[in-house]
């Protein structure tokens, strides 16, 4: 994320491992059913059902479970390409657009990039899709997020990943 010094082949070699960590530890995601998946620093993908526990109307999912699955899926391609750097990411802010009804049992698939990086703040983009085998995939969101960096210690998640 520096926009001078790569990172370091030993940040490389650690980002499966706080990937790895982020997942055991993120609650927000694995209660709501949502899986995670790192392509690679700067990306991130996650998937989810919708599930009774989702919906605000008959058959109809709430905004803000889509809301939700923006923002984590955001700040993830972000804290990913943070990992890298050993920074964090907080959410600045986000912005979403809602394009598609999301119903009971919707695959949903949300992709998220790193746009921009600068020396306080990142941008990342995402689409949420609606998937169904043998369908062409449905964007039923897009959103844009901006998150400010921070040094990796000042969290206790540093220290979880030495235990």
């Amino acid at each position: 994320m520096s926009k001078t010094s790569p990172p370091t082949a030993a940040a490389e070699a650690g980002f499966a491992t706080m990937v790895a960590a982020y997942n055991t530890m993120n609650h927000y995601g694995r209660t709501n059913g949502m899986t995670l998946t790192v392509p690679m620093p700067g990306e991130a993908e996650y998937r989810m059902s919708i599930r009774e526990e989702h919906l605000s109307s008959p058959n109809t999912c709430h905004g803000g479970v889509l809301a939700g699955l923006m923002d984590a899926t955001l700040g993830a391609a972000a804290l990913s390409l943070a990992f890298v750097h050993q920074e964090f990411v907080s959410t600045v802010e986000f912005k979403m657009n809602f394009l598609h009804a999301v119903h009971l049992h919707d695959a949903l698939v949300a992709k998220g990039i790193v746009d921009h990086t600068g020396n306080t703040l990142v941008v990342s983009s995402c689409v949420v899709y609606r998937v169904a085998e043998g369908q062409p995939d449905v964007a039923v969101a897009r959103g844009l997020g901006t998150f400010n960096r921070y040094p990796a210690n000042k969290r206790d998640f540093a220290k979880l990943m030495i235990q």
